[in-house]
């Protein structure tokens, strides 16, 4: 497995429930092993790597070595190891990690590192983005109270902890696995998986009923679903990307949901016509932006490995566009949510102060002070919400607030002239649902390890892989 996943052509989710889907004879047990101990030696890479120079036989087998001692024991491996193995093992078990360099030990890349350093206390943030996340789940408001959940879950599956998280009113927190996607609270669309942090976006974006709201980059509509049932399935909600296959892989979410308002569009960049038509139409628009995916390392480790400076400078550029575009969809007096799932600064405050300094139209809101409203636990220094993993427990989560100034009434009247041509136009080219899945090619179902290739090596806010313990089965990405 480690020899087809760190060639790097797909990401390591993918790549692993490719793999497991070819090799059906493994059971269970088999599978969990592989699965903890590819993400394993995916998190330490640099430290193994480092451990492994001193070994002998195929680099690959070392690090298997290595993960498989993490995750197992040595004792587990005894059987499989020739006597040089073994007395490398317990030498290399043996060496101090505090003597190693924090980039080593922490096994990030020197960039990485660099961009880390320069924060509140670098080394638990890096050693929390190096443990494996819990599961976080979410009750569907429109099916579910989160307590009555709760009680049901604590006595049908007890064994896996679960609790009430301590800041999103829908979260539950497990331990472990579970194959959740074969529970009935998951088939009748009660529960979904969804990261605390990325639950929490909603309470910022703060959706009403009868409302016209757009996710800008919906993906596989995690977000888009809470905000659905927050407005409790009224107004008209549009889930755009530009990836059909992810769009289709959120078309059974939103039938599990029993939401009625969520219109999906595949849109072929952030300038397409369809975009310009609802300019000055929406209230809330949401852009979960596509980032680097730094905060969510516990979860994605392999993108420390995937991600490089250069890319970060397209990404901001990406960003800036993409942020630009919504904007024009923001009717006088809406709020425009920008979110990542980063922790570098130049995809976060910095995007959101070059928006600020081009858009005299709009203002900055306190997202630390909105939050604060909704959430009396969570303490936060404004304006802008920034979530760590040792800090809040949740991954990595950026988020700003903005607010379009509010016209006169001479200029919204002229305003709605020169939209008025464009109203009958929506109707034909969005809400047409036959028109929406007609933009879906075959290739939008394809394999999941088709869809995802390294050419598009970024993550959004709402990005999760699948459960670790059996990824070929798992639940999709929240």
């Amino acid at each position: 497995m480690l020899g087809e996943i760190l060639q790097w052509t797909y990401p390591a989710d993918a790549a692993l429930s490719h793999w497991l889907r070819h090799h059906p004879n493994l059971g269970a047990r088999d599978r969990s092993e592989v699965a903890e101990a590819v993400y394993d030696v995916l998190r330490h890479l640099r430290r193994y790597r480092q451990f492994g120079e001193s070994g002998v036989g195929p680099a690959s087998r070392r690090l298997a070595i290595l993960g498989l001692n993490a995750t197992l024991g040595a004792e587990a491996l005894e059987e499989g190891m020739d006597a040089a193995e073994a007395e490398w093992l317990k030498r290399v078990s043996q060496i101090d990690l505090a003597t190693l360099p924090r980039a080593v030990r922490g096994s990030i890349p020197d960039w990485l590192d660099e961009r880390l350093a320069l924060m509140d206390s670098p080394e638990t943030l890096v050693e929390a983005l190096n443990r494996q996340a819990s599961l976080d789940l979410r009750v569907n408001p429109l099916k579910a109270e989160r307590d009555a959940m709760l009680t049901e879950l604590q006595q049908s599956a007890g064994r896996y902890e679960p609790v009430a998280m301590p800041f999103s009113p829908w979260g539950i927190r497990m331990e472990g696995r579970p194959a959740i996607n074969r529970w009935p609270q998951f088939e009748n669309g009660s529960i979904e998986v969804q990261d605390e942090g990325s639950q929490l976006l909603a309470l910022l974006v703060a959706p009403r009923r009868g409302e016209m709201i757009i996710d800008f980059c919906a993906g596989a509509g995690g977000k888009t679903l809470l905000l659905g049932a927050l407005m409790r399935s009224t107004g008209r909600l549009y889930a755009f990307d530009v990836s059909a296959a992810r769009l289709a892989r959120a078309k059974p979410r939103f039938a599990r949901s029993g939401l009625s308002n969520v219109v999906p569009v595949v849109i072929d960049s952030e300038n397409d016509a369809r975009v310009k038509r609802l300019a000055g139409k929406a209230q809330r628009v949401l852009v979960d932006a596509p980032c680097s995916g730094i905060g969510t390392l516990r979860r994605n480790p392999d993108l420390k490995w995937r991600q490089h400076p250069e890319a970060l400078a397209e990404l901001g550029q990406l960003q800036e566009r993409i942020l630009n575009s919504a904007a024009r969809c923001v009717a006088s007096g809406g709020r425009l949510v920008y979110a990542t799932c980063s922790l570098l600064a130049e995809e976060n405050e910095v995007q959101a102060e070059r928006f600020l300094a081009s858009h005299p139209d709009f203002e900055r809101l306190d997202a630390a002070e909105i939050l604060a409203a909704r959430c009396e636990t969570l303490k936060l220094e404004g304006p802008y919400v920034q979530l760590r993993p040792d800090v809040h427990g949740t991954d990595g989560f950026f988020a700003a607030v903005f607010e379009r100034k509010k016209k006169g009434a001479a200029a919204e009247t002229a305003e709605a002239a020169v939209a008025a041509d464009a109203d009958a136009g929506i109707d034909a080219d969005v809400d047409v649902k036959a028109d929406v899945e007609a933009e879906m090619p075959a290739e939008a179902i394809a394999d999941e390890a088709e869809a995802k290739p390294l050419a598009e090596p970024v993550a959004q806010a709402e990005a999760e892989p699948a459960a670790v313990g059996e990824p070929a089965e798992e639940v999709k990405p929240a």
